[in-house]
């Protein structure tokens, strides 16, 4: 029996204003399935949403929803889950969102650790705005903002949540919906900050201005750049170059989350505990 995703989505807002062929889509429907899978009551969810075109996310999906200003989705979310520790906070934010203008939150997120699940959907470029360079876009790609190609060194997102902190971190593609699920079930009931970077693809803005002239060429570049985590391993350093491992790259169930060292604080000033101390806030052995 077909998957029923009317309960999770707001139908009024259906067709979707995102590009045919986009991953946008595949991302959605495979995070839905795993709010499915969970059986969280949609009330307890609340998805928060930055600018471009993955800030679109927070209009379809039928849960609590803020469409925030541009690179701020994990600063709300942070509020928000500090208000409501009980509930699941969701981050959507684009490679620019998240990475540049948002990057300096991304980052104190993970830092913190607190208890938010961030999906970044990365597609190499500033998509909604007409193809500027973003922080993922490969050197030498064209864009409007670089005609020559692209100068700037590119960030591997894993890598910089990994060394901010995020105490789980994985990688996956659009390519594989069933996979994508089951990352984002995982992702979800990770008591921590979980950062997930989702390649995907913009073959509007990104592939058909660098000879990928459709979708099914822009998916294909994907998979040629990404490969299962034991496989990449197996790579020598030269091999490895270029190449981005997926599956889930950190997980760490010791590190304390943030609002529940909150909480401590909370009740030492309340009366509620005699003591509060360094190692109070120390990782759990």
């Amino acid at each position: 029996m077909a998957f029923n995703y009317d309960k999770y989505l707001r139908l009024e807002k259906m067709p979707t204003l995102w590009c045919w062929g986009c991953g946008d889509g595949v991302i959605l429907k495979a995070f839905v399935r795993a709010i499915d899978k969970l059986n969280i009551d949609p009330n307890d969810v609340c998805v928060v949403s930055g600018i471009g075109c993955s800030g679109r996310f927070s209009s379809y999906v039928d849960f609590n929803t803020v469409h925030t200003t541009h690179g701020r989705t994990v600063a709300f979310a942070t509020g928000i889950k500090l208000m409501h520790p009980d509930k699941y906070v969701i981050c959507v934010a684009g490679d620019g969102d998240g990475l540049a203008i948002g990057g300096n939150h991304t980052i104190h997120g993970c830092r913190r650790n607190i208890d938010i699940t961030m999906i970044l959907i990365n597609n190499f470029i500033y998509g909604l705005t007409n193809s500027q360079t973003s922080p993922t876009t490969p050197q030498g790609m064209w864009t409007v903002s670089q005609k020559s190609g692209n100068i700037d060194p590119t960030f591997n997102a894993t890598n910089l949540a990994i060394a901010s902190g995020a105490s789980f971190v994985a990688r996956e593609t659009m390519l594989d919906p069933k996979k994508l699920e089951k990352v984002f079930v995982k992702a979800i009931e990770h008591r921590g900050f979980a950062f997930l970077d989702i390649m995907s693809n913009c073959h509007i803005n990104l592939g058909r201005k660098n000879k990928m002239a459709n979708a099914m060429e822009n998916l294909g570049w994907i998979d040629s750049i990404t490969t299962p985590l034991k496989k990449w391993e197996a790579l020598s350093d030269e091999e490895k170059l270029n190449v981005f491992p997926t599956g889930i790259l950190k997980e760490d169930t010791t590190a304390r989350e943030y609002c529940d060292m909150y909480q401590d604080v909370i009740d030492f000033h309340q009366g509620k505990r005699k003591t509060i101390t360094q190692d109070d806030f120390a990782k759990k052995i």
